[in-house]
């Protein structure tokens, strides 16, 4: 993408409020490999921070525990591009302080883009929002565990990413893979 305008990119992995495979509103448990594997995403397209969004005291914990691992002493030495891949990656309570954070460290509200599997009537296509991106400003990618993001989200969303659509019928990518092909197809120069 060309540098015409300074963009600030963000992802948020929220895990409340989602929904389970009956449209139930529930909170999701974060699954270590995720932070893992999104972070090193996160920096291959230079995403400016990853926040790990969940209301749980505990599961915050266990993340900023890896986090630490992974910064520090033995984890730090024995796999350096780890670490390199989580100086970016923070921790969420809930989707309106992760906004909070982004504003103050970045100088600006991000315009909030929520994803899904579905198809809504406000959703844009991604080359509109790439064409967004190029204009600058601070954006943050809304990404749903479980069963996708609550519809409240949705609602409250500045805009809806149209989904990854596949070749067959099936439609229910692990999270991470659907990270990687969002920021490949917005970021990528080709």
């Amino acid at each position: 993408m060309a540098d015409k305008k300074k963009t600030d990119i963000h992802l948020a992995l929220i895990h409340y409020p989602v929904c389970n495979k009956v449209g139930e509103t529930v909170t999701s448990s974060v699954t270590t490999l995720d932070v893992h594997d999104i972070s090193r995403a996160a920096k291959t397209y230079a995403v400016d921070s990853f926040y790990v969004v969940t209301p749980l005291k505990t599961q915050r914990e266990l993340v900023e525990r890896l986090i630490e691992h992974w910064m520090t002493g033995y984890g730090a030495e024995y796999n350096p591009t780890r670490k390199e891949a989580l100086l970016t990656t923070r921790v969420g309570n809930n989707l309106k302080e992760t906004i909070k954070d982004i504003a103050k460290r970045y100088g600006e509200t991000p315009t909030t883009v929520a994803t899904g599997a579905r198809q809504f009537p406000q959703s844009i296509g991604f080359s509109r929002l790439r064409g967004e991106l190029e204009r600058g400003g601070s954006f943050l990618l809304m990404f749903g565990t479980g069963w996708g993001l609550d519809n409240s989200i949705l609602q409250g969303a500045d805009y809806v990413l149209d989904p990854i659509d596949g070749i067959g019928g099936y439609n229910h990518l692990p999270v991470r893979s659907a990270i990687a092909i969002i920021l490949d197809r917005l970021l990528s120069d080709r």
